[in-house]
């Protein structure tokens, strides 16, 4: 087998995995009784701390109603399993065929999957996707995606030595423009964020026409919690959209399990990673729901598989459809109203710091960049540490991504400002 793979021992095989995580032997305590063990765990998570967060980065800490948790519970919904007997899991297809429609619906999109693993492999299969509908092997991405997904979009293409990556500046923020132009030449797809992992919206029309003009693909990558107040991908031109489910009604959760959103134009649909749930008649003519697009490499042939990812995550993407009916196009306009609202509000008082600035002049969301007159990672230590509040993601020595959602109150929004000026003496 490693002869065939191209490798000349298993030490080679594994050289991409770091050395302490190779190591064999674990140093694991005696068994214990399950009274023992549960007195143990309870110590251990009396250790935790909770601190008030302003971190966001790609997770981001929403309000999720009761009843999400509460439905998701149910035993007949507790599998992240897309099923394969259509006549005995009608309600799991149900629930997946209401995901996509809730997802095509709030991205104005004509088509979504049952679901990924996460957004960065979302990203990755939408990049292949585009490289097949295209015939090319350049990608083109903002250098203001999150950096976990360029990580992913890396390891995904690291055996294919063709294929290339451009990375557009982004000096102010958001995409320099000739840049972009410079970058779009041969390129399968532009990928961009926006909000961007800077926090700041880019400008998405342009964009779309930087693409058309290349003869490229826009993929975009977006929070879906924004959509009730910024433009949908499909309202601005984008031909395929990929996003982190998380917010929408998924605990944060120690980074998972998460969801992989991924939407497309109705023309793009067979290049779709995964499957699609359709619904259609049974032989009495009543209403049933059925696998009907399944281009991975167990139901086709294995070099015309659009991709060999063989699981979604069903139970978040349920999470995700619930939360998404309960709150209805209003309360998402509420949720997206409410994140601007307080993180303008935050973003105008640490600027009114001595010595504190915003480093990036754009539009935002949530999320945006402060320039500390301090080491941006030892203030956030010292926040956590003294004042049981994190401020945020330390990005480099001065920088430090702010994220400010809808369950910060003023008096938390008061609190950090405070923390900052104390621990900076601004």
């Amino acid at each position: 087998m490693l002869k065939a793979i191209g490798v000349s021992s298993l030490e080679e095989l594994l050289s991409q995995v770091p050395q302490e995580l190779r190591n064999s032997r674990f140093d694991l305590p005696p068994a214990m009784g399950e009274m023992e063990l549960s007195a143990h765990m309870n110590s251990l998570a009396g250790k935790n701390s909770r601190l008030v967060n302003f971190a966001g980065g790609g997770a981001y800490e929403h309000f999720v109603p009761s009843a999400v948790k509460a439905l998701v519970s149910r035993g007949e919904f507790a599998t992240a399993y897309t099923p394969y007997q259509a006549e005995a899991s009608q309600g799991t297809l149900q629930a997946i065929y209401e995901y996509q429609s809730t997802i095509c619906a709030l991205f104005e999109m004509d088509a979504a999957n049952a679901s990924l693993y996460d957004g960065s492999t979302a990203l990755a299969e939408a990049v292949k996707a585009a490289m097949r509908i295209t015939g090319k092997n350049k990608i083109a991405v903002s250098a203001a995606i999150n950096p976990q997904y360029l990580a992913t979009l890396r390891t995904y293409f690291a055996p294919l030595p063709d294929v290339t990556f451009e990375e557009i500046a982004c000096p102010l923020g958001v995409m320099d423009p000739a840049s972009m132009a410079q970058a779009a030449k041969d390129a399968a797809c532009i990928v961009a964020a926006t909000p961007n992992y800077f926090g700041c919206i880019e400008d998405t029309d342009a964009i779309a026409a930087a693409a058309k003009a290349a003869g490229a693909l826009f993929i975009a990558i977006v929070n879906p919690a924004s959509l009730g107040v910024l433009n949908a991908p499909g309202a601005f031109g984008a031909d395929i959209a990929v996003a982190e489910g998380q917010p929408l009604g998924n605990a944060l959760a120690y980074g998972g399990p998460y969801l992989g959103v991924f939407a497309c134009k109705k023309e793009h649909m067979r290049h779709i990673p995964g499957r699609i749930c359709g619904i259609t008649k049974d032989l009495d003519g009543k209403r049933a729901f059925v696998l009907t697009l399944q281009a991975r490499e167990q139901h086709i042939r294995r070099e015309k598989a659009a991709s060999n990812i063989c699981s979604n995550e069903a139970l978040c993407a349920l999470a995700a459809t619930i939360y998404c009916a309960l709150l209805g196009p209003e309360g998402l306009k509420e949720l997206g109203e409410l994140n601007v609202e307080n993180a303008h509000v935050a973003a105008q008082k640490i600027a009114a710091l001595k010595s504190f600035r915003l480093k990036y002049d754009k539009p935002f969301f949530n999320e945006f960049v402060v320039e500390c007159p301090c080491d941006a990672a030892a203030l956030r230590d010292a926040l956590a540490k003294e004042e049981g509040i994190l401020p945020g993601i330390a990005l480099d020595k001065k920088s430090l991504l702010v994220c400010v959602t809808e369950t910060r109150t003023h008096a938390d929004i008061e609190a950090l400002v405070n923390a900052l000026r104390k621990h900076s003496n601004a």
